[in-house]
């Protein structure tokens, strides 16, 4: 890759982008970026990220806010990447708990229990703390996340999934709505059910160390590249456990303790 012209990188990021965008649309999984040879950086792969979202963003979605992926233990081990990263969240993807997700739209998804907040005011980084968070939040939420890798066999690198806008897929909020002073996030415990069984617990540690500081570290991550956390933009913390396959007639729910529940069924 360093033998490239900037000129010809930025091509072939730009291809790259095009090429999982297609993958999207058509539901066809294509070999891990990181397989061929380009010696992607994580900086490339945020350029990936931005030429994929382009073409979703051209035909009239919009960002509503944004997520961190990768940050509990479970998942780390599971993709084998070892830092977080982020993607963007866009109009497209937002589903009520009374609708029904069609796997017809998703290649082959997982289940993230996890802890939305939403923002009442803007947050730039660098130095953004927990307690900034907290009072930068109008509220907190339990929330589904249905990631779903473009990349085949979820055979990822870290530049893989970054590439692929985290892995986002489509995302569900509970109902219930708390102000993050209300309860302890670090300390709160969720359980997730598929089909009537438990199959998952954690807690807000799990992302982090505590919820609010996967917030933090995100708009701290994003203020150096002239990017903030917008008010009234949702952002995803990043999953309490383990992700959980979903096959079509599923049914999945969870409860955090002090904070409510959320569910979702798929066709």
């Amino acid at each position: 890759m360093s033998a490239l012209s900037s000129n010809s990188r930025e091509v072939l990021l730009a291809t790259l982008g095009d090429e999982l965008h297609a993958a999207l649309v058509a539901r066809t999984p294509v070999t891990p970026l990181t397989s061929r040879g380009h010696d992607l950086t994580i900086e490339d792969a945020y350029r990936i990220q931005e030429h994929m979202l382009r073409h979703r963003l051209s035909t009239g979605a919009s960002i509503v806010g944004k997520k961190v992926g990768a940050t509990s233990r479970a998942v780390q081990t599971l993709l084998d990447v070892n830092q977080p990263d982020f993607g963007l969240l866009l109009s497209d993807m937002i589903y009520n708990e009374s609708d029904v997700i069609p796997m017809s739209r998703l290649i082959q998804p997982k289940a993230e229990g996890e802890i939305a907040f939403l923002m009442k005011r803007d947050l730039t980084g660098p130095g953004v703390t927990v307690a900034d968070v907290i009072t930068a939040t109008e509220a907190v939420m339990p929330c589904f996340e249905i990631v779903d890798s473009r990349i085949q066999d979820w055979k990822i690198n870290i530049q893989d999934t970054v590439a692929d806008n985290a892995s986002c897929g489509v995302f569900v909020l509970g109902g219930m709505a708390l102000a993050p002073r209300k309860l302890d996030l670090a300390l709160c415990g969720m359980v997730l059910e598929k089909n009537g069984e438990v199959v998952a617990t954690g807690a807000g540690a799990a992302a982090l160390g505590h919820p609010a500081n996967a917030v933090a570290w995100l708009a701290n991550t994003l203020g150096p590249l002239g990017i903030s956390l917008k008010a009234g933009e949702v952002v995803l913390s990043g999953s309490l456990a383990t992700l959980i396959p979903i096959a079509a007639g599923d049914h999945l729910s969870m409860t955090i303790g002090g904070l409510g529940s959320c569910s979702v069924r798929f066709a």
